[in-house]
Order: structure tokens, then C-alpha cells, then sequence
């Protein structure tokens, strides 16, 4: 999957294991590292469908996030991210909406319950 960071400063961190660890501690920065690898490596977001999702826990948000997905790193923190390719619209299923996204911006790392 392409992953873009729109963000300057969160590309700057995500990019460099270094700024990663002096921003988020060793444990969160192998975490983030991990998430982008595996986020990379997909090539349809389905392949984070429910129940494949494993340790990621990746889900849709919804409310005043609705259209953010959200994949888990160290509790409470989340690595959220947007759809950046055309997807299928609202009368297509949730899971033929996740095999249209092929690339994704990603938007924070914060705690989404907080």
C-alpha cells in the first residue's frame, strides 16, 4: 500500500528512527516502525479486515472522525490515518470499501479516548 505523511513533523519523526525515539521513547518508535512496515506491506487495507486485523486492531472511527481509521501501538496511543485513493462508494459493503484503498495519508499518532 503507498503511505504518505502530509505532515512535516510527522513525516520528520515517522522517517527518522532517531527523532522517533527522542518524540515517543524506544518501545512506541519500534511500534510505529512495526505499523508502517506491516501498513506498507499490505496491499489492500482488507488485508486488515476483521478478524485478520491481529495486534493491529485496525477499525474505522466514527462520529466527528468518521472516515479515519485507527490502528493500535502502545495503549492509549493510536496511529490514525485517511484513504487517499478513490474508494467505493456508501452503497458498497465495508469490506469491498477496504479492498478499494490502496494508498493512505497518514494523519496523527495521539490517544483517540483521551
Amino acid at each position: 500500500m503507498d503511505i504518505s505523511i502530509s505532515d512535516k513533523r510527522l513525516r520528520k519523526v515517522a522517517n527518522n528512527p532517531a527523532a522517533c525515539q527522542r518524540e515517543y521513547g524506544v518501545n512506541m518508535a519500534k511500534k510505529i516502525a512495526l505499523r508502517l512496515a506491516s501498513l506498507r506491506a499490505a496491499v489492500t487495507l482488507a488485508d486488515f479486515w476483521p478478524p485478520k486485523s491481529g495486534p493491529e486492531r485496525c477499525h474505522e472511527l466514527k462520529g466527528d472522525r468518521n472516515g479515519t481509521f485507527s490502528v493500535d501501538l502502545n495503549q492509549p496511543y493510536r496511529l490514525l490515518f485517511q484513504s487517499t485513493s478513490e474508494t467505493l462508494g456508501d452503497e458498497a459493503d465495508e469490506q469491498q470499501r477496504w479492498k478499494s484503498i490502496t494508498s493512505i495519508d497518514i494523519t496523527a499518532i495521539e490517544d483517540t479516548h483521551g
